[in-house]
């Protein structure tokens, strides 16, 4: 199957290596030598994979993931000569779906791709939740009420996702912290409330009606018809 990536690189060597490597393995790859660069191009087109360095002229690794992670679940694999654990794990909690340390070995890189697309395929199974006249195709994570799209970041599709696989759960601000942040919820701040309350307004906007009921005291949930 061929497969679209993208390879954002500033090093013109490597960022070559990379593209025959793919191109020669019937992957179409597109190029970039800077953050700036890379930025235009994942707004313009779709890709099903992004190969990226973090160290990149006008425009870093971590500020291109976080923006890349606002609106798309596009699959990110860094290839970075940052060793540290530190980095590392900083990257993978910011979406990073796998870290490649330089010097890499051509075999490893990739097996590294053909495992994150067969897991990503795996998850993007095509299945269509449909509750309480929201429709969320959770294939390509777009999201209807009444047949009109509705437009939500990463975060809030992954909110809504977990209201509707179990509406009539009401999950706390720990639950819903740790599941879509993925990070252990140790204190109280405003990330939950505002979050839920932009995911409210957005559905409320496209359906004249709130879709989600807060339990006073315990967290939120799915509203029920009417």
């Amino acid at each position: 199957m061929k497969y679209s990536i993208a390879v954002i690189e500033d090093d013109p060597e490597i960022n070559n290596i990379l593209f025959q490597l793919l191109t020669d393995s019937g992957n179409e790859a597109v190029q970039a030598f800077d953050g700036s660069e890379a930025s235009r191009l994942l707004k313009t087109r779709d890709f099903d994979l992004v190969l990226m360095d973090l160290m990149l002229p006008y425009k870093n690794g971590e500020r291109l993931i976080a923006e890349i992670r606002e609106t798309s679940q596009t699959p990110v694999i860094v290839i970075s000569a940052k060793s540290m654990m530190e980095t590392k794990l900083e990257v993978l909690r910011l979406g990073a779906d796998d870290y490649i340390i330089k010097p890499f070995d051509i075999d490893e890189v990739l097996v590294r791709i053909e495992v994150v697309l067969r897991r990503t395929k795996a998850d993007r199974q095509t299945r269509i939740l449909d509750t309480c006249g929201i429709v969320f195709n959770t294939d390509d994570n777009s999201v209807t009420i009444d047949g009109r799209p509705v437009k939500l970041t990463a975060k809030e599709l992954m909110m809504l996702r977990l209201f509707m696989e179990h509406p009539q759960k009401v999950y706390t601000k720990a639950e819903l912290y740790e599941s879509v942040w993925n990070e252990s919820y140790c204190y109280e701040d405003n990330t939950i409330n505002v979050h839920v309350s932009n995911l409210r307004s957005k559905l409320k906007k496209a359906g004249g009606r709130d879709y989600i009921d807060t339990v006073w005291g315990i967290g939120y949930r799915l509203k029920g018809e009417g």
